[in-house]
């Protein structure tokens, strides 16, 4: 933000309005007289080698500890680290130096420890940031995983990391550089959102071992990173470094109280003064390090986990450091080091006016050594996934609803809610050793319950605008186990309604599970018509994963139809009541001739199986006159031990090492049982006591269902085991396969290929495995088959015209990368082993159509309908449907965000969900009528932002760079908004808009 600019709150709004446009400011003035970003930089030496030695922390959001336990200092048994001493300490030592530097990284911390000081010390702190001696780097609320995340929980833990840095500290704590230092690989979509947020720049420390070492050979350690095929550049465009230690000092360097390192003893009348064997040393490092760097700036990390918390120790002998190697200067020598920070340094490259290499693939999957790929963590902890998944759902939905119901969202009939816990849970899940699954086992308990706590808070919220949009104030209950079976209201009720409301801009339609113990049951729907509905025994494989939560024996299942960011009432009444609770199951079948032969729904999708093995054989889409051969089973991978003559690696949460390349198959037949009603028909197959699945073909769905439930995964063998699921078809893909990229844009796969160097690969199963957020397919010529997970995983195409997706691990040896303890999870529920259950969705289609499916089908997955329940009949005046827009809004275009910014303003995201090159039909640009959009809020301002909404997006700048290539960026049509209310949407653009409304 520029100078001038006021904090943003209820009391400094102040609203222009010209042709429609609302401005009003972002944050607060600078009015220290100070410098701060790019302008507080230390001058360098043109004619000399500069080394910006940068003082930081790496403080995780949780990883051996707690969130809490590290902030407090807490189990300092496990790991000693204290992160408000840290800041403590480093404030106190900037004071005493106008020259030293410090970067601060994780806002889920600094917030914290902002709100427990005095004012004057946050003055303080205020002036340190204005003088640029604090800096913020990257600014979200955590830094989060590339792999594993989705793109919409990214951008929302950003955004409220960056607005409080903005609402407290203004234009000088915006961050200019993006700094992701430990996730263990590096998305594309991730340097798409970073390039889109006004970031200048990007640095990490993890790539693959093969990939540094030619990089360091070529000087391409410092690149341009391409990130979108979409968007024109340079939008998507974002200067990249790679930190030459990770993110650990220089060897021999280290002075925090956690090192072992020497201090600079520099008392020339003592005996063990070390002052010329230590700068010997340094500059020796630095000009070693300075031959594979361009430029005559090379960059130094000073610092590493929980590290300053005694900052003294460090800044006393950097001071030290920096005076006595300058001092050399006077003798000839030709290195200057200073304090600096990963931005000035960053302004030293561009104003080089160098020409860097152009990298457009992404940089997974990462290795740091021939035998250790950190592919494993793209599943670990599948439950811990899922429920991250649910939450981001969940927190969109009360986001909406929180701004459709106004105030009476927050304060109604259930009492106080707001969304504030659930966004602060979801963004501390989006950590890099959270939803990544590397973390201890109670560390992983943790997260869990911070979102159910935020969930709890959130319902409160859903109740009252449920309530006040329904004119209803009877009870709603949540029944958040149904993928389980277990509804206690629904399993005993004679009569209830279920709302559904849809978070997404279009209309849906879903199918409805309940747990019930009736036989026959009515359902009718918003206007009064019937709806077709069907009752089926509850599984025996559900009904062991439930153990002793639920009792109802049946199902009623009927398919409901929601219309956009909205609700619609479904009436449910028992005809005739069934047997007592809980009776024996229907028996298995063994697989025959007669016992099963097909499941077939006519309007779109046929699906056949093998009689003698109860195996699926063939996927026919109907519509397009479509057939494949399709075969689906279980293996697992045996999980080495460390027991190897190549390498003592073993596989672990973070590393995926199979001891063959050859899965164990876990039954090559499958006991069955079959289901045929009007509604669902089903194939329930039975492999082992431990992995079961259901295939599952709802009425009109263009979609086959693939329920797995796996686990406890057996361990009486000793050995670990990675589960997977693989999908065998006649599909030629000659070794290619595509995943998406957090959700986003989607990214060509090729068996043991890197497009930027010549692979020798070593592990053909671990390394080529890549993570899958939302969906992976194969394809040919003719035909694409798509394949929707519910949670992020990882997969691979091993043989040509096969997709494998690891679906559980469980685990018996740590793999030595920190966390200390083997992925053995277990529970009070499950002593014996965790079970796991998910759903893919395949679907078969043209390849030039495909994407029209997949995308929305992915959508639906990730931002499913919500279900509320209320018991008895239904008062006549209830509002039974709403919709909070005026109309659906196009295929192409999803809203993104909705969530309430302050008292009479909204967060609006709209984004256009296709590549530009994905399809016919809807890879075009698409206007959207901001005035017209909403059926209940009136728009009366808009103003447009950057994707992460703290700055305006007419004013922000980013450093433009030249990449080293004669490839010219596609030339895209341009078009122009034909007013301030109508917004077009180009392919893959996400446009953020801040709106003054009043509820009509």
């Amino acid at each position: 933000m520029a100078a001038g600019q006021q904090q943003l709150s209820v009391a400094s709004f102040f609203f222009f309005f010209f042709s429609g446009v609302l401005t009003f400011p972002l944050g607060p003035e600078n009015k220290s007289g100070h410098v701060c970003g790019y302008e507080s930089c230390h001058v360098t030496k043109h004619n000399m080698l500069n080394v910006h030695l940068v003082p930081h922390t790496h403080d995780d959001v949780g990883w051996l500890k707690t969130v809490d336990q590290y902030y407090y200092g807490d189990r300092n048994d496990i790991q000693h680290a204290g992160v408000q001493y840290i800041l403590d300490s480093v404030v106190d030592q900037l004071l005493k130096n106008p020259d030293r530097r410090f970067i601060y990284v994780e806002t889920a911390f600094f917030f914290r420890w902002w709100k427990q000081q005095s004012s004057g010390v946050q003055q303080t702190v205020t002036q340190l940031v204005n003088q640029g001696r604090l800096e913020f780097v990257n600014g979200g609320w955590c830094m989060s995983d590339e792999a594993t995340t989705h793109y919409s929980a990214v951008i929302d833990q950003m955004t409220l990391g960056l607005r409080f840095l903005n609402e407290t500290f203004g234009s000088c704590g915006r961050p200019r550089v993006a700094w992701h230092i430990d996730p263990f690989g590096h998305a594309r979509e991730h340097a798409s959102m970073f390039a889109q947020m006004g970031y200048d720049g990007f640095f990490f420390g993890r790539l693959d071992y093969q990939d540094r070492v030619r990089r360091m050979l070529a000087k391409e350690q410092e690149l341009l990173w391409r990130a979108s095929d979409s968007l024109t550049p340079p939008a998507a465009d974002l200067f990249t470094g790679i930190l030459p230690n990770g993110y650990n000092p220089p060897e021999g360097f280290c002075w925090d109280q956690s090192c072992d390192d020497p201090p600079i003893r520099d008392d020339p009348d003592l005996e063990d003064y070390n002052v010329d064997e230590v700068v010997r040393r340094f500059l020796d490092t630095a000009n070693d390090q300075a031959t594979v760097y361009k430029t005559n700036h090379i960059i130094m990390t000073m610092g590493s986990d929980f590290q300053y918390e005694n900052a003294n120790l460090w800044y006393k002998n950097l001071d030290k450091l920096i005076h006595h190697v300058n001092a050399r200067q006077g003798n000839g020598s030709k290195v200057h080091l200073l304090y600096s920070t990963p931005s000035c340094y960053l302004q030293e490259l561009h104003r080089a006016n160098l020409t860097w290499a152009l990298k457009t693939d992404d940089f997974f999957p990462y290795a740091d050594s021939a035998h250790d790929f950190w592919t494993g963590f793209f599943t670990s902890r599948p439950a811990l996934k899922r429920y991250e998944r649910v939450s981001n759902s969940n927190l969109q939905t009360c986001n909406q609803l929180e701004v459709l119901g106004g105030p009476a969202s927050r304060k109604g009939p259930y009492g106080e809610g707001e969304s504030q816990t659930m966004k602060e849970a979801m963004a501390v899940a989006q950590h890099h050793d959270a939803v990544s699954g590397t973390e201890k086992q109670h560390v992983a308990n943790d997260y869990a319950r911070r979102l159910a706590t935020g969930w709890q808070h959130c319902q409160v919220v859903v109740s009252n605008t449920l309530a006040a949009l329904s004119r209803s104030s009877a009870e709603r209950i949540y029944c958040d186990n149904l993928n389980i079976s277990v509804c206690p209201l629904t399993a005993s009720s004679k009569q209830f309604s279920v709302s559904v409301y849809n978070p997404l801009a279009r209309p849906v339609t879903w199918p409805v599970r309940l747990p019930v113990n009736g036989e026959s049951y009515s359902v009718s729907d918003a206007k009064g018509k019937a709806v077709d509905c069907q009752v089926v025994p509850v599984s025996r494989a559900t009904r062991e994963v439930r153990k002793n939560r639920g009792h109802a024996v049946n199902e009623l299942v009927f398919q409901v139809q929601a219309p956009p960011l909205g609700y619609t009432t479904y009436s449910v009444s028992l005809l005739q009541n069934g047997p007592p609770p809980a009776p024996p199951g229907p028996a298995l079948q063994q697989p025959s001739r007669t016992s099963i032969c097909c499941v077939r729904v006519l309007q779109f999708l046929r699906v056949t199986f093998d009689p003698d093995t109860g195996l699926l054989s063939s996927l026919s889409n109907l519509e397009t006159n479509q057939s494949i051969k399709l075969t689906q089973n279980f293996y697992w991978y045996n999980a080495s031990d460390g027991n190897n003559s190549e390498s003592n690696q073993m596989s672990g949460a973070y590393i995926f090492r199979p001891n063959s390349s050859t899965p164990f198959i876990i039954s090559r037949m499958a006991k069955t049982e079959t289901v045929q009603t009007s509604v669902v028909q089903e194939v329930r197959q039975w492999f082992s006591p431990w992995a079961s699945q259901v295939v599952r073909l709802y009425t009109d769905s263009r979609a086959l269902e693939l329920e797995w439930t796996v686990g406890p995964v057996p361990i009486d063998d000793s050995l670990g085991k990675e589960v997977i699921t693989r999908l065998d078809t006649s599909i030629k893909t000659s070794g290619l396969f595509y995943t998406d990229s957090n959700g986003r844009e989607v990214l060509q796969r090729r068996k043991d290929f890197r497009p930027t160097w010549n692979l020798k690969q070593s592990e053909p199963i671990a390394g080529n495995y890549y993570p899958i957020n939302s969906r992976a397919f194969i394809k040919d010529d003719v035909d694409q088959l798509t394949v929707v997970t519910d949670r992020s995983q990882g997969g691979g195409s091993i043989q040509n015209g096969s997709l494998e997706i690891m679906l559980h691990r469980r685990l018996l040896y740590d793999d030595v990368r920190g966390v200390g303890e083997p992925l053995n999870e277990t529970s009070n529920i499950f002593p014996q082993g965790l079970v796991v259950r998910g759903r893919l969705l395949l679907s078969l289609e043209r390849p030039p159509a495909a994407a029209d499916t997949h995308r929305p089908l992915a959508q639906e997955v990730v931002l499913q309908p919500m279900l509320t329940f209320t018991d008895g009949a239904l008062s006549p005046d209830t509002r039974l449907e709403f919709s909070g827009l005026q109309a659906a809004l196009p295929p192409a275009v999803h809203l993104l965000t909705l969530t309430q910014w302050d008292s009479d303003s909204v967060l609006l995201r709209l984004e256009h969900q296709f590549q530009i090159w994905e399809s016919e039909v809807n890879s075009r640009p698409v206007t959207v009528n901001l005035q017209k959009l909403f059926s209940t809020l009136e728009v009366v301002g808009v103003s447009e932002l950057n994707l992460s909404a703290n700055q305006w997006k007419d004013e922000m700048k980013r450093y433009d760079w030249t990449p080293q290539t004669d490839k010219k960026p596609p030339l895209l049509k341009t078009f122009e908004d034909p007013s301030t209310w109508e917004v077009t949407l180009r392919p893959m653009e996400i446009r953020t808009f801040l709106l003054r409304v009043h509820l009509r």
